[in-house]
């Protein structure tokens, strides 16, 4: 007898999975509690509830997901697979309820059963499953394109410990494991059935086909297996929900019972702790050959899961893969996927017996690859040793893939040995290394800057030869931000204030905004503006008293930085703008100056001695200046801790004065200046990154322009820069640098700054010297 079952789309689903009336959610609630959880409200925990409410809310995401999968399916719709070391997605449960358009209910449901939404939603734990910006532009397109109805899957690792918390203990970052897993994800779904096997190390091994064919086949030492944990990302107010595909590392026996009979009991489970490392922790500290050897195997792992995946998913309706590219778009989110141009090339050569020259086309056509630095330094390269070592099959392809390009490159440059250097996907200068933007660059048929300087600037210095080589690769495509996380959900009394004015159509269209210029005249919309901001700044005055034990006074001018803690984007220079102003009052105790407090926040990558010795200045300035009774709270200084997506959704909307004072030329984009500036903050910045954008939209007048061109300061590194000249030509830096190496904040230790002090006078690389001036000058500073 052969059992039947309709198609899910014609059950009679019972109510309390689908419905939205307030009691149907109530009921939902306490069903949820007592059977997903096992408790009842007497003796449930906090989490227990967030937990229940947080199924309630997935159990009418679940509908719309699979019904997207299905239509994706049955459509034979191209997708763009979204490939990403980092998905910094922030919390879930409020963007979902916003996102479903049923918060209002849901908060009705909550309240009356006894609970407080707001307390539930503060419950949830972030998944810290990136660094900074290049993972929340990952999250921002993965809700963007659900937006859009795109079909799209998001690809990356699910990391058990993701980017560290940070506290502060005597002005020192100290880093905290995340253990956001602890208490349960309930937003994402395992898929054990959906496994790939991916090999490390071992080596290769030539023979022939049937047909007679040279192949290679590659015997690796060790396996992994690779575990899908899906996560649904819902569009605002639409019927589509997009993938978020997170793999996870395990063994493929994770208990060898051999071993263990015969006494080795380390041994029985060797392979698993080992397989499993591969997820263990976001960016494992590279500094030593085993994190290096580690962030390789973590970036190899998930895009050879991701690309059988795809693969996998192509053949399930169609005979070949000779239309592989034309129903996937794989685009590269920086190097760290990069590689995954060499294993897509073994796929289909090794396993799938293709030519190579048909592969190579598959290849190009299937990769876009999206560069996000400028810095030579930062572009990512792996040492022929340890590369050929973990990958061995795969360098013998880049060193095919050099070959054959190189021969181009000849052709078309005459035989220029510079170019043909420079061009190599191997660094021949010195120890031999894979250069991994060069790879993506070759192996891709798109190539694209964040921002309009950044896409100009790829094409004039770290891809000069590739824009000659091949100029119709390139384009810009300038970073952007959801306004539905970071001012819907962020910043609710604001978006009703917009809405009541312009109606809800600009929250998928933001040109809509422009209509508000129709308003700036009206003094009753400017007063219920200010009245917002002014409570939202209480807010976080009592969130920063809260956490810091700091007061702050709500009328002052917030002047805030938040944003990864790194030389280039000066936030040191900053710290010299306020040490410039306490200067002032102790020069003048009456001196003018309008009352501010200067926020901070922002993590230092914990092998990176420079950047937290910057925190360590900004805190050691906060504790002098703040309890300076000549100040007379007049200034403020708060480095407010472990900066992540919560942090920024309480920040963005109280700032006043948004903080983008990199070295023009540095930053590709920035996203956090997007986020103040659509939450009403003006900017003071320099021509870098996305400023240029933000400023031809804002006008130049509702923008703070200081410091050098990116031309600027390519002409003055190479005239010879010498910082000492700006030192002693100037008196008030001169002053602000003396009162540093003097001691004067750090209890009398001239020594404790020296590194940063000395950095600037006999380096001083991202020019904060000859920008000091230009920076300090605007009526602002007194």
């Amino acid at each position: 007898m052969t059992a039947y079952m309709e198609p899910p789309s014609q059950i009679q689903f019972e109510d309390d999975r689908t419905g939205l009336s307030i009691e149907t959610l109530r009921r939902a609630l306490a069903d949820n509690l007592f059977y997903v959880q096992g408790k009842y409200p007497e003796i449930a925990t906090k989490n227990d509830f967030y937990m229940a409410l947080a199924y309630t809310v997935r159990d009418r995401l679940l509908q719309r997901w699979l019904s997207t999968t299905r239509t994706y399916t049955q459509k034979h719709v191209k997708v763009v697979c979204y490939l990403s070391a980092e998905f910094l997605l922030g919390p879930h449960l409020a963007n979902n309820l916003l996102s479903l358009g049923i918060y209002d209910q849901v908060r009705q449901a909550v309240e009356d059963s006894g609970l407080d939404l707001k307390e539930l939603i503060e419950q949830e734990e972030e998944p810290g499953l990136g660094n900074g910006g290049l993972g929340r532009l990952a999250a921002c397109y993965m809700e963007s394109l659900s937006s859009l109805e795109i079909p799209a899957v998001g690809y990356g690792i699910r990391y058990e410990f993701g980017i560290f918390d940070q506290d502060i203990h005597d002005g020192w970052q100290v880093e905290i494991t995340d253990k956001w897993l602890q208490w349960g994800n309930p937003w994402e779904i395992a898929r054990p059935d959906v496994a790939m096997n991916v090999g490390f190390g071992g080596h290769t091994q030539g023979y022939g086909d049937e047909q007679g064919n040279y192949r290679v086949q590659w015997i690796p030492e060790q396996v992994v297996k690779g575990v899908a944990y899906d996560t649904p990302i819902l569009g605002y107010k639409v019927n589509t929900a997009n993938a978020l595909r997170l793999w996870k590392a395990e063994a493929p026996e994770s208990f060898d019972f051999q071993a263990f009979n015969m006494g080795d009991y380390y041994g029985a489970v060797n392979k698993k702790v080992v397989s499993e490392n591969i997820t263990k922790v976001l960016y494992p500290n590279d500094e030593q050959i085993q994190g290096k050897q580690l962030r390789l195997e973590q970036q190899y792992f998930f895009v050879s899961c991701s690309l059988q995946d795809m693969i996998r998913v192509h053949l399930l309706s169609h005979p070949t893969l000779d239309n592989f590219h034309e129903k996937f778009a794989a685009q590269l989110n920086d190097t760290h996927p990069a590689i995954g141009v060499a294993e897509l090339m073994r796929l289909l050569i090794d396993l799938h017996h293709m030519d190579w020259d048909k592969a190579w086309h598959i290849t190009q056509n299937t990769f876009a690859y999206t560069n996000h630095t400028l810095l030579p330094e930062a572009l990512e390269k792996w040492s022929i040793g340890l590369f050929g070592t973990l990958l061995p099959r795969h360098l013998e392809i880049i060193f095919e893939i050099n070959r054959r390009f190189l021969d181009d490159v000849r052709i078309k440059f005459n035989n220029d040995p510079g170019k043909v250097a420079r061009m190599s996907l191997i660094d021949e200068t010195g120890d031999r290394y894979v250069r991994m933007a060069n790879l993506a660059t070759v192996g891709s048929h798109a190539v694209n800057g964040v921002a309009a300087l950044h896409s100009e600037l790829l094409k004039k210095t770290v891809l000069h030869d590739f824009y000659e080589f091949s100029p119709e690769k390139f384009m810009n495509v300038t970073n952007g931000v959801t306004p539905r996380r970071w001012m819907v959900s962020s910043n609710p009394r604001l978006t009703q204030l917009i809405c009541d004015r312009i109606g809800e159509h600009w929250i998928n269209h933001l040109d809509d905004l422009r209509q508000l210029e129709a308003h700036v005249e009206d003094g009753n919309f400017r007063e219920q503006w200010r009245q917002i901001k002014r409570a939202i700044k209480g807010d976080l005055a009592t969130h920063i008293q809260r956490r810091t034990g700091i007061t702050v006074n709500p009328d002052s001018m917030f002047d805030v930085q938040v944003k990864r803690i790194h030389e280039y984007k000066r936030q040191h220079l900053n710290a010299l703008h306020i040490i410039t102003l306490y200067n002032r009052i102790k020069r003048d105790p009456n001196v003018e100056i309008t009352p501010r407090t200067f926020i901070f926040g922002g993590k230092a990558a914990p092998g990176y001695h420079m950047a937290k010795l910057i925190i360590k200045l900004i805190t050691s300035i906060g504790d002098v200046v703040n309890r300076d009774p000549d100040v007379r709270d007049r200034l403020k200084v708060v480095f407010l801790p472990d900066y992540n997506v919560t942090f920024g959704q309480r920040v963005y909307p109280a700032a006043e004065l948004s903080e983008q004072i990199s070295t023009a030329g540095y930053e590709a984009s920035g996203t956090g200046n997007m986020k103040f500036s659509m939450n009403g903050a003006l900017t003071i910045g320099t021509l870098d990154g996305a400023n240029v954008e933000i400023r031809e939209e804002v006008g130049a007048e509702n923008f703070f322009l200081f410091g050098m061109t990116a031309e600027e300061v390519l002409t003055l590194k190479r005239s010879g820069y010498n910082p000492w000249d700006y030192y002693h030509g100037n008196d008030e830096l001169r002053e602000v640098i003396d009162r540093i190496r003097s001691g004067g904040f750090s209890h009398g230790d001239g020594g404790l700054f020296q590194p940063l002090v000395e950095g600037l006078l006999n380096h001083d690389p991202f020019l904060l010297l000859p920008d000091y001036q230009s920076y300090i000058q605007w009526p602002r500073s007194s």
